[in-house]
């Protein structure tokens, strides 16, 4: 019981002083608190020779900060490889349709733009939804109307112009 008092003495009289250090160091108080924490669990784990070091708070604070770096090196490999992964993808321009389509679906109660978006753009029929959705297939059919109805108000061509769209050709 003694190593494990002597550890929450430790962790009182430093805890606070690693983290502000840290957090200067790297810039980030969230993403310090996070490998400050994960710093004293392993001081914890080691405590017996932790204890021993010419400075236990060192110690804690030299783990945290790689602890830290190693997070960032892992998110910037991530983000390379997903910059390697896409570079060779060619994305389509959006178009106006597609933006006006997508300004008019955010606009609908999202269970209605759940089910038209399923049916018309995943192409499940009103069963598969249902079962997804885990609803009433009378109640899906109900979505979908309600939702062509409030879509169709959002695409006319009197709407579209009016929110800065430029032809005057249907949507």
């Amino acid at each position: 019981m003694r190593d494990a008092e002597e550890f929450d003495a430790f962790y009182s009289a430093s805890a606070q002083r690693v983290l502000g250090h840290l957090a200067a160091m790297i810039g980030s108080r969230a993403e310090a608190e996070d490998a400050v924490a994960e710093a004293y669990a392993r001081a914890w784990d080691r405590w017996a020779s932790v204890r021993e070091c010419d400075s236990p708070e060192a110690w804690v604070r030299s783990v945290a900060y790689r602890i830290a770096v190693s997070a960032w090196r892992k998110a910037v490999n991530r983000l390379r490889a997903h910059r390697r992964e896409i570079a060779g993808q060619h994305v389509e321009a959006a178009t106006v349709d597609h933006v006006a389509v997508v300004s008019a679906l955010r606009r609908i109660p999202a269970e209605q733009r759940r089910a038209v978006v399923l049916h018309h753009l995943v192409g499940l029929s009103v069963t598969e939804i249902a079962v997804e959705v885990g609803a009433n297939p009378n109640t899906v059919k109900t979505r979908l109307a309600r939702g062509r109805r409030a879509l169709a108000a959002y695409l006319t061509d009197d709407d579209y112009q009016t929110t800065g769209g430029g032809s005057s050709h249907g949507v």
